[in-house]
């Protein structure tokens, strides 16, 4: 035990650091991919075929690739077009890329709970599409949307461990960091998930509440 807590206590800003990159990675990450994932999921249930089409070709090809590989792509591929990105903005962007495809689909999915009654009527009273969806749809799939949402932003968080691949200073990336200095990683790894554990549980505990808050009669 006493070792065990040495190697906290010992590299304490190491840790400190790891996570508060993982934490300003997430939130980045979680704003830039609700926006984008939102918007898709508009495209997805517009009245215009070429934005359906976007919209359900995007999520085909990003849902379908290894985040590794969109993190590969805008470190590796993307500066060749001259377009320069630090490591950061590249764990930012692929993040944002990736998980958007995810929160589309919950999006999607939100709004096909909503019966087609509702979208009609406020049709015939000559609301735009915008309105219907912005007034009428999206609040009602609110609750429907809210607690899937929440376990695609869990997966999002764990998911900002593979940026440690990539140069990226967060929680992935301390054992490499512990190894060096001669730390055994079996106590690392320890803390390590003991660390995310306490970022993930109030997500967890705030998707129960909205679970139990907003269920959806059956």
């Amino acid at each position: 035990m006493t070792e065990f807590l040495r190697v906290l206590t010992d590299n304490w800003e190491l840790f400190v650091d790891g996570f508060t990159n993982t934490v300003y990675l997430f939130l980045i990450s979680a704003v830039g991919s609700l926006v984008l994932g939102v918007l898709l999921g508009a495209f997805r249930v517009s009245p215009i075929p070429t934005l359906r089409w976007f919209g359900a070709t995007y999520v085909n090809i990003v849902r379908n690739t290894p985040l590794t590989l969109v993190f590969a792509f805008l470190v590796f591929a993307v500066p060749k077009l001259d377009v320069n990105l630090d490591y950061d903005q590249a764990a930012f962007t692929a993040l944002t890329i990736y998980t958007a495809a995810f929160v589309c689909e919950v999006v999607r999915s939100g709004i096909n709970t909503v019966p087609t009654g509702q979208a009609e009527a406020a049709r015939a009273l000559g609301m735009t599409f915008d309105q219907v969806l912005g007034q009428v749809i999206l609040p009602q799939a609110l609750r429907a949307m809210v607690p899937p949402m929440m376990s695609v932003l869990i997966a999002m968080l764990k998911n900002t461990t593979v940026a440690a691949g990539f140069s990226v200073l967060e929680a992935g990336a301390i054992p490499a960091y512990m190894a060096e200095r001669g730390e055994p990683q079996f106590y690392v790894l320890l803390w390590i998930t003991i660390g995310f554990l306490i970022l993930i549980s109030p997500l967890v505990l705030l998707q129960r509440s909205l679970e139990r808050k907003w269920a959806v009669a059956r």
